[in-house]
């Protein structure tokens, strides 16, 4: 298999930046794929199960045809057996590597607020916004991803909305991450089709770019990993370049989100079991945590519109360099 470090990207034109940035559309990802997600959803649950149904089927609605796969499965937890189910969306099983863009769909469970019992976690930056900028981004990239795969080149898009993220309890290595420490294993243990080689599945993964707790203003998105700094440097690269050609709104400084200047330590999240299988990672995740992390008010109206939109922006631009389209 050929690595991800010879993976080149494809350079675009600021008349194609303009064009991604018009194709992202801030109302259709707000109403019709946020809100739906702004519910409790438990693994398990009956939410849960609305929200699998929301993601599948925004994504067969899609012209580019994504093969989903559902893994369920059972595991033990503090509160007896659940059923989780990630949810994998692959653009070319064909294809022999993979770019993997990821995100949690699973809310976590939360005591009840003493003085408004009624009210549930949603979650909404964690991770509802990550999922609804997923679900944007395939639909409004959907043209250039239908041609894309009709090209059979050796590169194809994976989504992956993992189940069972949050611990149910205090967080620990068996009571967290429980569809990425599945899914990890069984792609580590899964041949990959398309591959002469006795190549796995969790191998092809040239590139794992995770998204967590986004949605609130200014979030300070560092880099955590030496050996994806370019793939990082490209994400810097894409918020300056949308930032000159004026196609971000909020937006202060051509420099406001990705920075290399700081960082504030690692985070425990989906791409732990991956990393330890040796695969690539991008983190972007907001840090410090939003003041919001696990309180009843990380809701709808704590998330900040315009930066929500130019984060799945800059990602689109990321993804039609990597791409090459």
């Amino acid at each position: 298999l050929i690595q991800f470090w010879s993976h080149k990207p494809s350079k675009v034109s600021p008349a194609q930046i303009r064009r991604l940035a018009s194709q992202v559309d801030g109302t259709r990802l707000w109403e019709s794929y946020l809100r739906p997600i702004l519910i409790e959803r438990l693994p398990g649950t009956k939410g849960s199960l609305a929200v699998q149904q929301h993601i599948t089927s925004t994504l067969t609605s899609l012209s580019a045809g994504w093969s989903i796969d559902l893994d369920s499965f059972q595991s033990p937890t503090p509160r007896g057996q659940v059923t989780f189910t990630n949810i994998i969306a692959t653009l070319d099983p064909a294809a022999r590597r993979r770019l993997l863009l990821a995100c949690h769909y699973d809310s976590k469970a939360l005591p009840p607020d003493p003085l408004a019992p009624e009210r549930v976690f949603v979650g909404a930056s964690d991770s509802a916004v990550p999922c609804a900028m997923i679900l944007e981004l395939a639909t409004s990239l959907d043209a250039q991803l239908r041609s894309f795969k009709q090209q059979k080149l050796p590169v194809t898009l994976q989504l992956v909305f993992f189940d069972g993220e949050e611990s149910f309890e205090e967080w620990t290595t068996t009571d967290s991450l429980y569809g990425s420490r599945h899914l990890a294993e069984l792609m580590a243990n899964t041949p990959l089709a398309a591959a002469s080689t006795h190549a796995t599945m969790i191998q092809a993964v040239d590139l794992f770019v995770l998204l967590d707790l986004l949605g609130g203003p200014d979030p300070l998105i560092a880099n955590h990993f030496d050996n994806t700094a370019r793939w990082f440097d490209r994400l810097i690269a894409a918020e300056k370049r949308l930032h000159r050609q004026g196609l971000l709104s909020s937006h202060p400084s051509e420099q406001a989100y990705f920075r290399k200047d700081v960082y504030l330590g690692p985070v425990q999240d989906d791409h732990i079991p991956f990393l330890h299988k040796g695969v690539p990672v991008v983190h972007i995740i907001a840090t410090p945590f939003p003041q919001f992390w696990h309180k009843m008010d990380d809701t709808e109206e704590n998330m900040h519109r315009p930066t929500v939109e130019n984060l799945t922006k800059i990602v689109a631009v990321f993804l039609a360099e990597y791409l090459g389209f």
